[in-house]
């Protein structure tokens, strides 16, 4: 059976204007997301990840930042059309956002359960009595005990702050979560419990997440599908298999080349040579001519289409049209 779709990001596009000039973060963007899945979002710092994150929130900070054109659809509903009510509505009870750092994503002088009673007070409408039991079994549902619920966030460990961050993002059943890089600040160890967490969660309440990430282990991990990003586009777009066992984009196959391989007795990596374009000077044509070894004379001169190569793996790149 078909899953329905919950979110469609259609020709995205969000430029930050500056004194310096105009940072174009998000370039066309375009992505769906069903109902239970996990998509996962992967590039390099600055390729316009979070800022895409940002813009499906609706929390670009306004000024610099401009959602210049695009749609981005939610159950049907464009969301660049709904008022900032409407938006306050939305975010927190149907799309919960993870951020990047849990050590400044929480009030450093709010107890953790009153900071969790006050995101489930706000949407469910419950009294502040039966609002601190069920902050109560949210932290008991990511692992940590009830009788924490008057500590602060200081006397936490990065990996028990992320899990407070989870459980304020799962505390109203939100129908998808974005979660932005949300094992970066964290060791090996508790980035594994973090990813087993999330895992058991979507298991258990079906939520579709949007996945940011530059680590292509944990997209290997959690994700069903995934989308590389570059200079503000996506340059493929497939399920877990087709990426990783039919890697096609130039710049995806750089990016598992320069990742280490324990079974081959390579002596050094394979890095991308140079480096990501700046956004404000994007390059003609392809966005990554300039560093692709397979490069054209036409790369520079005529930006890609999207190029089916089965119907669920797509890739922008004019050795494939």
């Amino acid at each position: 059976m078909e899953q329905e779709t919950l979110l469609s990001v259609k020709d995205l596009t969000i430029h930050y204007i500056t004194d310096d000039g105009v940072m174009k973060a998000v370039n066309g963007i375009s992505f769906d997301l069903k109902k239970g899945e996990t998509l996962g979002l992967v590039g390099e710092t600055g390729a316009g990840k979070t800022t895409t994150a940002l813009g499906i929130m609706r929390l670009v900070p306004d000024p610099p930042g401009k959602i210049v054109s695009g749609e981005i659809l939610w159950n049907g509903k464009n969301l660049l059309k709904v008022g900032k009510l409407g938006m306050r509505a939305i975010r927190g009870k149907e799309i919960s956002m993870i951020f990047q750092d849990p050590m400044t994503s929480l009030n450093p002088v709010m107890t953790v359960g009153a900071q969790l009673s006050e995101v489930i007070r706000i949407h469910e409408k419950l009294s502040r009595a039966d609002a601190a039991i069920r902050a109560g079994e949210m932290l008991e549902l990511v692992g940590i005990p009830s009788e924490r619920m008057d500590e602060y966030p200081h006397q936490f460990s990065g990996g028990m702050k992320q899990r407070v961050v989870i459980a304020m993002a799962l505390a109203c059943n939100p129908l998808m979560i974005i979660a932005d890089e949300p094992t970066t600040a964290l060791d090996v160890t508790i980035q594994a419990q973090v990813l087993d967490l999330m895992r058991s969660l979507r298991e258990k309440f079906g939520t579709a997440t949007l996945m940011i990430t530059h680590d292509l282990g944990v997209v290997a991990e959690i994700c069903d599908r995934v989308a590389i990003i570059y200079a503000g586009q996506i340059v493929e777009q497939g399920t877990l298999e087709e990426i990783y066992e039919n890697t096609k984009h130039p710049y995806t196959k750089g990016l598992f080349a320069s990742l280490p391989d324990m079974s081959s007795k390579a002596h050094r990596l394979h890095p991308i040579k140079g480096l990501m374009p700046d956004p404000a000077n994007l390059p003609s044509g392809c966005p990554f001519h300039p560093r692709c070894d397979h490069a054209r004379p036409e790369c520079a001169r005529r930006t890609p289409v999207r190029t089916e190569v089965t119907p669920s793996h797509f890739v922008n790149c004019l050795l494939y049209e």
